[in-house]
């Protein structure tokens, strides 16, 4: 690799309500691309690209005149917006005929963006991803450090391949996001979606900051919805769990009706409605949590089979290109 001419490397940025933190954090993007090019590690041809998700406020007039001002500067617009893990995508598959090599990363500040020197650096030692991973998370609540970890945990358990502490801070080639752009699924969970294409890959580790300005766009509801696709979208154990946990009641109901005519025909019976109640009560909400999970897995096939686009690009802020 050490004769290898300099990779184009392409930030992308999603950004949906990012009018306060843009105008910090684009100029720090600005000077890592500057300190990249001096150093002799990527093109000159090198670009920022933000991916406006459908914002509501300024972030996209203000990226429209960050690229006016800045040819290192280019920016898309989404039809409207799709969601973070969409936005992303959008910005990876457009920028991939352009780059040879692309990171992704949030607007917020958060991730340490000093990291993407050592991405670039194992990019040209042969790697062709490299997850940024986050060393600790002592700026997380316990709540959130403590449901964070777990979640890693019990999808891995689960069967989805996902790098632990590893969210969408990653260098990926133009050659395994060739390959991605082959994965046509809707429901997207792109953290579990990368390790599935392969090539070689490794990770380097960060710690993480506080915002640097405006309020995070993830809620906990929204984290949860993120949580539950990535283990909708990867495995299919909760319905194998569910099957096992219908052979286990169905096994204690069967001893139970054993038990019943047994005590029917020892005269032992007594009336009651406490023991009837507790019975039903468990069965049905045995039920509805077995039809939920399967309504879900469902939905998801539903959803699938309309082939409607990821994502919809509205607007440009460069003329079309040639694709090298």
């Amino acid at each position: 690799m050490a004769n290898k001419k300099n990779p184009i490397l392409y930030i992308v940025v999603p950004c949906y309500n990012e009018e306060k933190v843009l105008p910090i954090t684009s100029v720090m993007f600005f000077d890592k691309i500057k300190e990249l090019v001096d150093a002799g590690k990527i093109d000159k041809k090198s670009r920022v690209m933000f991916v406006n998700d459908g914002s509501k406020d300024e972030t996209w007039n203000i990226i429209s005149d960050l690229a006016k001002n800045n040819e290192v500067c280019e920016g898309i617009s989404l039809s409207r917006n799709r969601g973070h893990q969409n936005a992303l995508l959008g910005g990876l598959m457009e920028a991939k005929e352009y780059a040879d090599i692309t990171i992704s990363i949030d607007c917020d500040g958060q991730d340490d963006i000093n990291a993407m020197n050592e991405m670039v650096d194992k990019y040209l030692e042969g790697y062709e991803v490299v997850y940024g991973v986050r060393a600790k998370r002592d700026t997380d609540t316990f709540f959130k450090r403590f449901t964070a970890e777990g979640f890693y945990v019990l999808l891995n358990k689960l069967g989805g391949e996902v790098v632990f502490n590893h969210a969408d801070y990653r260098l990926m080639s133009k050659k395994v996001l060739d390959e991605f752009a082959n994965f046509e699924e809707v429901n997207l969970f792109l953290r579990g979606m990368v390790p599935l294409v392969g090539f070689k890959s490794t990770s380097v580790y960060y710690d993480r900051h506080e915002r640097l300005a405006g309020e995070s766009h993830y809620p906990l509801t929204k984290m949860l919805s993120l949580a539950f696709d990535g283990i909708t979208s990867l495995s299919v154990k909760p319905i194998r769990f569910i099957t096992g946990l219908g052979v286990v009641v169905a096994f204690l109901s069967f001893i139970g009706v054993i038990w019943s005519v047994v005590q029917a025909l020892m005269g032992n019976t007594v009336s009651g409605w406490a023991s009837t109640v507790c019975i039903i009560c468990f069965l049905s909400g045995v039920q509805l949590i077995a039809l939920g999970v399967i309504g879900e897995y469902i939905g998801k096939i539903y959803m699938e089979t309309k082939h409607r686009p990821r994502f919809i690009i509205s607007e440009r802020t460069y003329a079309e290109k040639d694709q090298h």
